[in-house]
């Protein structure tokens, strides 16, 4: 069993228009309504995939019903909101024709104490089988950067923590060790304060974290596919796609494929990027499960190019 937690989850509303002009007016035509949230969306494509998972979310006011009631009928998914009182934020994606991509995220109500208490608590009560806690995405008004170190350690048990979250919340993650973190390019850049403009800059980056205490570190690197640093592995993998519809949420497929292939090596690397391919060619964040396709496409070499240039892009 995998558990994710969602502290700030969201309805994901998906718009898409032929293109985006700065003050004017546009007509979407197609919309679409979500429950979103990074620690639902990896729960949700785990369950999707066939496997169990349990996604722990806070919400309690009318509104989390109508959240619930998004993620219902999906097997293989136990959906547990933990009544705090708190009114879910929406989160607004503009996907234009050529697949550019612009997001406007509300920061979400104040997560208080008492509510993050609660919070703990039940994920405990739903952690009891689970192998992995993966805490996903970004903190609420009112929780502190520890908040994902606070949870593990009061859930307690054998399961590990997978952390992706960016900032100083990933920060006190780094200082502090895990069991696996994913950021992405531009979260590696900011977590150890530079640029890293090719691979053999990530790799130098993400092994000297995986060195200081983190067990596994995963690198989405977008078109450039990822970096796995993991005991004496350095891999290096990529997922040519031609069919790009929509990159939100391309790194929770990533992370879902990541833990649901066994959270560790060759196999879960490229069930990663697999998930993630088939997720970039969906035009919403309820993937579709990868297919024999996606996973042929997968090229992996513990051959490092350290002189490889990569793209400025996230996910």
């Amino acid at each position: 069993m995998i558990v994710t937690v969602t502290p700030n989850p969201s309805f994901d509303r998906t718009l898409h228009v032929n293109s985006v002009e700065i003050g004017e007016v546009h007509r979407a035509s197609s919309v679409t309504l979500e429950a979103g949230g990074k620690g639902i969306n990896v729960a949700r494509a785990i369950a999707n995939a066939g496997s169990p998972a349990r996604t722990v979310f806070p919400g309690g006011l009318a509104d989390s019903e109508h959240f619930a009631s998004l993620l219902s009928g999906i097997d293989y998914l136990d959906v547990l909101s933990i009544d705090v009182g708190r009114a879910l934020r929406v989160n607004t994606t503009v996907v234009e024709t050529d697949g550019r991509t612009t997001k406007l995220n509300e920061s979400g109500d104040t997560l208080t104490d008492e509510a993050q208490s609660r919070l703990f608590d039940a994920t405990a009560a739903a952690a009891t089988d689970a192998s992995w806690i993966a805490v996903c995405g970004s903190l609420p008004p009112g929780a502190e950067p520890d908040f994902a170190l606070r949870l593990h350690e009061h859930v307690g048990g054998n399961a590990k923590l997978a952390v992706d979250a960016s900032g100083e919340p990933l920060a006190r993650i780094a200082a502090a060790g895990c069991d696996l973190i994913k950021p992405n390019h531009e979260e590696l850049e900011e977590l150890v304060g530079q640029a890293l403009p090719t691979l053999g800059h990530v790799v130098d980056a993400a092994t000297e974290l995986q060195r200081s205490g983190i067990d596994t570190v995963v690198v989405s690197l977008g078109g450039d596919g990822a970096l796995l640093v993991n005991g004496n592995d350095v891999i290096h993998a990529a997922a040519p796609s031609n069919r790009v519809e929509n990159t939100v949420g391309a790194g929770d497929a990533f992370l879902a494929g990541f833990l649901a292939g066994g959270g560790s090596g060759i196999h879960a690397l490229s069930e990663a990027l697999a998930w993630g391919r088939a997720a970039v060619s969906s035009p919403s964040t309820a993937f579709p499960p990868a297919t024999d396709e996606d996973r042929a496409a997968i090229q992996i070499s513990s051959e490092i190019d350290r002189a490889m240039s990569l793209a400025d892009e996230g996910e």
